[in-house]
């Protein structure tokens, strides 16, 4: 079947989307196609998307400026979270335990791709280390995540800032059975008295 231009315009534009196949694309383009309050709603939340920038500080989205994080005077300044996108900033602060401040690299290390320690602004998390005690290095458990950890670590430490790792574990409600291997012994090793 061929669908009108404008239509299949639109289940482009949606299956280009993170996570959205062609038939999640479809099912969405139909929808706003006969439901034009949603196609309102979704349009007016675009444009306000529009509005927003990245803090000037730690990378996170702000609506001009800095963000809502670095602007709040009640969070522990002695405390520095380096994270790789906004989406883990977000991940942390849904967690609620967190009540430091962050720093979001945009990625990791990866020379095979071009990314060095230019490429990921590192000199501008350096910059933020005057009265901070720790830092939380938050990457992913990735070959990329544990090298930029690593290097990291190696230069905080040059600069006489503690460094921490975020702990391996197991997920709350798992079983050990379907637990790899590698989280396992990861989980051993960081085990802690109780």
């Amino acid at each position: 079947m061929r669908y009108p231009e404008p239509l299949l315009k639109l289940i482009r534009a949606l299956s280009g989307l993170p996570g959205l196949g062609p038939k999640s694309a479809q099912r969405l383009a139909l929808h706003l196609v006969f439901h034009p309050e949603a196609q309102k709603a979704l349009k007016e939340a675009l444009l306000g998307a529009g509005g927003l920038s990245v803090c000037p500080a730690c990378g996170n989205l702000s609506e001009g400026g800095l963000c809502a994080i670095c602007q709040d005077e009640g969070r522990d300044r002695r405390l520095l979270c380096v994270v790789e996108s906004v989406q883990d900033l977000y991940a942390l602060e849904k967690s609620g335990e967190y009540q430091g401040l962050y720093h979001v690299l945009g990625g990791t290390l990866n020379p095979l791709e071009g990314v060095g320690p230019r490429e990921l602004g590192l000199e501008g998390l350096f910059a933020r280390l005057e009265g901070v005690e720790e830092v939380i290095l938050a990457t992913g458990m990735t070959v990329e995540g544990e090298a930029t950890a690593l290097y990291l670590a190696e230069e905080l430490k040059k600069r006489g800032v503690r460094a921490s790792r975020l702990a391996y574990g197991l997920p709350m409600g798992g079983s050990l059975e379907y637990v790899d291997e590698v989280t396992l012994g990861r989980a051993l090793e960081g085990r802690r008295p109780v």
